[in-house]
């Protein structure tokens, strides 16, 4: 499993981790846009964030129920205790992003709903407030500033073996 936040690099290495494993890639996020008929903006507007999470926490438990490949978490889905503890136990890779990286990655234009008006101060904020919470989960952590997503799965490919 694959977390951190956003413009870390969480589906673009899981996608290269599961073809060199052989196996599947799934993301939790497309998992609700696909289940919701709406993108993840669409429903922090209508729904709240309150409600996304749920979507969210739910998605986790059925992606960890029979899926056997690379999971990437959407960057909030570490927040919740339950999906936390479901994750003990499991190999969990924290993709650690600094915040000129991420906001170059993710872009000063971003319609990402948590990075709505000062998108540098937002990402920085969301880095200093989940960081402790992706390192408490982690059983590797990998950085990922001023590398390519090749080189990050490579890293992990040796590390995990």
């Amino acid at each position: 499993m694959l977390v951190g936040p956003m413009g870390a690099g969480k589906t673009t290495v899981g996608r290269l981790l599961a073809d060199a494993w052989g196996v599947d890639a799934r993301d939790t996020d497309a998992d609700i846009v696909a289940a919701q008929g709406r993108s993840v903006a669409d429903i922090f507007v209508d729904s709240g964030e309150a409600e996304f999470r749920r979507l969210e926490a739910a998605a986790v438990v059925d992606a960890l129920t029979g899926f056997d490949g690379v999971l990437a978490l959407g960057g909030g889905a570490v927040l919740d205790p339950a999906t936390r503890e479901r994750l003990r136990g499991q190999t969990v890779v924290f993709l650690r992003v600094g915040l000129s990286d991420a906001v170059k990655r993710v872009g000063l234009g971003s319609s990402r709903p948590l990075l709505l008006g000062n998108v540098r101060g937002r990402i920085k904020t969301l880095l200093d407030e989940r960081t402790a919470i992706y390192e408490s989960v982690a059983s590797l952590v990998v950085d990922t500033d001023g590398r390519t997503p090749e080189d990050v799965a490579g890293e992990i490919l040796e590390a995990l073996g």
